[in-house]
């Protein structure tokens, strides 16, 4: 199930939606359009972060009222919606150096140590990075001149995850979405990534996200990036060093992940900094990041000054 958080017609209430190809079904007037009480769903969910705190049931549910007539009143033709980030994580814990080849390329152009991480590098990135498919990337020329690009894959948490076994960190994961992982390299301090990753709008993330029992392996989804339809970055999950349930073990040993919480899992080699010479965002351009069954998620760079 691909599921969305939209809106429509200038009302700025968020609503849940389910996208099926060009259209993008109501929950809440698919639910209402059951005629009675749904087994498993009680009241319609009206974000994507309630589905994920109802539980599996509650998805269950919904997946049985697809398979059903779904009334007309509940269909919205996407070009006629505005999607925003699918939900506001508690949290965005970053994973840095996780492909081979982003190791050898950040080591020659970012200073970072040569040899590959024997443990997951982590960072953090505030809720207030968020924005979402089709909104600006902000360009601040007093605040940097080497705006970044990283295509990665969001995982975003179902259920609370503390100290999980590597066995059954799965369990613990809703679905999964596309999440750019914007970096300003000038911002760096003292070796900290926090500012120079978690500036406002440094967090593009959607369009959407697809419920684990839709991935048939999330550690095999082709993923790439454009800038103004030139190809940067081109690779595939499989290469991570660290793969999702050794991430999920790891962080959860000493930090709980809660359901709606998203790890960004790394990206592979192509950023802008690795290019002869440098190549870095600027207002004008429009980068799209790609993954495989997920989407596009396109953003363009504005000038925020």
């Amino acid at each position: 199930m691909l599921l969305v958080s939209y809106n429509q017609d200038g009302d700025p209430a968020r609503r849940l939606g389910i996208q099926s190809g060009d259209t993008i079904i109501d929950v809440a007037e698919l639910v209402s359009g059951a005629g009675s009480a749904v087994p498993g769903l009680g009241q319609a969910p009206a974000s994507v972060l309630d589905l994920i705190q109802a539980g599996p049931d509650a998805l269950a549910a919904l997946e049985r009222l697809l398979t059903l007539s779904v009334p007309e009143t509940a269909q919205r033709p996407l070009a006629e919606v505005t999607l925003e980030a699918p939900l506001r994580p508690g949290k965005i814990i970053g994973v840095g150096l996780n492909y081979t080849e982003h190791v050898a390329e950040s080591a020659r152009t970012l200073d970072t140590d040569k040899e590959l991480p024997q443990r997951p590098v982590l960072f953090s990135k505030p809720a207030t990075a968020v924005t979402g498919p089709g909104k600006p990337i902000l360009h601040n020329a007093d605040l940097t001149s080497q705006l970044d690009w990283e295509c990665e894959l969001a995982v975003v948490i179902g259920r609370t995850a503390k100290s999980v076994r590597q066995e059954d960190a799965l369990q613990h994961v809703f679905g999964y979405s596309v999440i750019n992982d914007i970096s300003a390299r000038d911002q760096r301090r003292s070796g900290q990534w926090f500012y120079s990753k978690g500036q406002d709008s440094y967090a593009p993330f959607g369009p959407a996200i697809r419920t684990a029992d839709d991935i048939a392996d999330p550690q095999n989804l082709d993923m790439s990036l454009r800038v103004n339809g030139e190809v940067k970055q081109k690779g595939n999950t499989r290469h991570m060093l660290f793969r999702i349930p050794e991430l999920i073990a790891d962080i959860s040993a000493g930090v709980t992940l809660e359901p709606g919480d998203v790890i960004a899992t790394g990206s592979p080699a192509g950023v802008g900094a690795s290019f002869t010479p440098q190549q870095f965002l600027t207002p004008g351009d429009v980068v799209e990041a790609t993954i495989e069954t997920l989407g596009t998620l396109r953003n363009p760079v504005v000038d925020a000054r």
